[in-house]
């Protein structure tokens, strides 16, 4: 077996009864700051995990909400519940951590925001993959919970399907995508031995560091398939957190610092695998993410996000020999630093979406190689195109006619320097998916025709009624002569009232609201309201919208 493997003998079973803990040995270390509606449910979520949990500490930040008050309540009728208010509020999330762990009495500690919650059983799952691999990390999976809709998702899946020991991180390159402290168990004297900390005072993303650090000390990790913690992401709030604010360009500096610290720590410790993997991340998750928002940005904010990320890439002298040739982060990348002003804005949006989309048009030098544009012959795409048939960043665009009388989805495949029609095009399957609930509906296959040199073209009738109420993003699965197969999203035409709203009647509802839009990636969605009252609850909706925006003016 190569001695970087996880040995399989490790491995717990998780049906074993011996593998249950339930001794008092974890704190939970809450902290919160003006989160006086949320924080009482933090704490009992907390207390709910059973006699595994010895001590909940909860670390007010010098809250004037009443929070301090509540939770000296909650303490009052709780022995394991212990409250430290600070004197003076931090400005972030590391200083309270900080001194939850310096106040922690048990062999193991964990963290929990104020806003969030630990499932059932969070707690005993972590424990029992810890002690039983010796391990001082415990890690398990993450939900994304998005309120107030309640629709889910997994962070980071692929770290979490199944249960594993891990001698030294470097086994496991991807755990670096994992930036969050919270869905984790650390054994209290290894944070201390190795001086682990967060960053103090308003430091934006701190998991980033402080996961850093933890990683660069070599711990022997437990992972668990378990779910361990509930990520509430409230988009609505009157005060977003500080990870989801990131309209103002403070928001990318303190990203960018982050990810370079953890960078210089990992490859400080030596961990220059880890380090190596940190890197191409920043390249195809942060570069990425923030690129397809730059089109919501204003004139001044995207100068200063290129400008920024053009600096900080620059530091990176391997940036070709340090990236998969063949990522889209690493092309935006190359596309940002070979032009010192902003340029291209929609089709990096397009190749920065998830699956990658590469518009038109097919740029050539002189001499046959594919490149970004006649003016950036430099931005070669020829290592881009060694990807197979079905990870080619291959370009549909769509246009969705609501009409009383049938609606029709038109959709057509651009040519990807001869790719395409290399593996022979053949059809399309079409494919609703609900946000609400997790449902593909509707599902629809199609054949692709020929439109022209280089596209494909293909209309499919869409059930605007059968979809019902909600928001549905469209998929598609592309199918070639050659056997390969391609999962993909739509380009959203714009222009001309392409993405109108529009009432269309409907003999089951009466009327539909529809609205076809794009996203911030650039891909096709669609909002359908049924009936009069759907129709005047998206009116409402839209009111308090705009009366929102018109309050500061005010």
């Amino acid at each position: 077996m190569h001695p970087d493997t996880p040995d399989p003998t490790d491995t717990p079973d998780p049906t074993d009864p011996s593998d249950r803990c339930p001794t008092p040995q974890v704190a939970v270390v809450v902290i919160g700051y003006d989160d006086r509606a949320h924080v009482g449910d933090a704490v009992r979520s907390a207390l709910a995990q059973g006699p595994a949990v010895a001590e909940v500490i909860a670390v007010d930040d010098c809250s004037t909400d009443g929070s301090a008050e509540l939770l000296d309540r909650l303490a009052a009728g709780e022995p394991r519940l212990r409250v430290v208010r600070r004197g003076v509020n931090s400005g972030g999330c590391g200083s309270p951590r900080n001194t939850g762990i310096d106040a922690a009495t048990a062999p193991y500690v964990m963290f929990l925001d104020s806003d969030d919650v630990l499932p059932p059983g969070a707690v005993e799952a972590l424990l029992a993959a810890a002690t039983r691999a010796h391990a001082e990390v415990a890690s398990g999976l993450c939900v994304r919970r998005e309120l107030p809709s309640g629709r889910e998702q997994p962070w980071q899946e692929s770290l979490y399907t199944a249960h594993t020991v891990l001698a030294r991180p470097s086994q496991r390159p991807r755990l670096v995508h994992d930036t969050l402290c919270v869905n984790k168990l650390y054994r209290t004297d290894f944070l201390r031995e190795h001086g682990i900390r967060f960053p103090e005072g308003r430091f934006l993303y701190e998991d980033f560091v402080f996961t850093a650090r933890v990683l660069a000390a070599g711990p022997r990790i437990a992972l668990v398939p378990d779910r361990v913690y509930v990520w509430h992401v409230r988009r609505s709030a009157e005060q977003l957190s500080l990870s989801l604010d990131r309209e103002r360009i403070d928001n990318w500096k303190a990203r960018v610092e982050a990810c370079a610290l953890a960078y210089d720590i990992l490859l400080g410790a030596g961990q220059k695998e880890l380090a190596r993997a940190a890197r191409a991340k920043f390249l195809d998750h942060e570069v990425r993410m923030y690129a397809r928002e730059l089109g919501l940005r204003d004139a001044h904010y995207r100068r200063a996000w290129w400008t920024h990320t053009r600096e900080y890439l620059a530091r990176y002298a391997a940036v070709d020999r340090e990236m998969d040739p063949t990522s889209p982060g690493r092309l935006v990348a190359r596309v940002v630093l070979a032009s010192p002003e902003p340029r291209d804005l929609p089709r990096l949006r397009e190749l920065a979406a998830r699956p990658a989309r590469l518009l038109p048009p097919c740029a050539r030098t002189p001499d046959g190689v594919p490149v970004w544009s006649p003016d950036l012959p430099q931005v070669s795409l020829a290592q881009l195109l060694t990807r197979p048939t079905g990870a080619l960043p291959l370009a549909v665009d769509a246009e969705l006619r609501p009409r009383a009388r049938g609606s029709l989805l038109r959709l057509r495949l651009h040519e990807l320097y001869g790719r395409v029609a290399e593996a022979g095009p053949r059809e399309l399957d079409v494919h609703w998916h609900s946000r609400e609930d997790d449902r593909t509906v509707a599902r629809t296959t199609t054949a692709l025709a020929p439109s022209g040199t280089d596209t494909w073209s293909a209309e499919v009738p869409v059930d605007l009624a059968g979809l019902g109420e909600g928001t549905w993003d469209l998929r598609l699965t592309l199918r070639f002569a050659d056997g390969a197969h391609r999962e993909v999203t739509a380009h959203a035409l714009a222009g001309a009232g392409r993405l109108r709203r529009r009432a269309v009647p409907s003999a089951r509802y009466g009327v539909l609201l529809v609205q076809p839009y794009a996203t911030h990636s650039g891909a096709l969605a669609l909002r359908v309201a049924p009936g009069v009252r759907g129709v005047v609850r998206v009116a409402r909706g839209r009111l308090r919208r705009l009366l929102r925006r018109a309050a500061p003016a005010a």
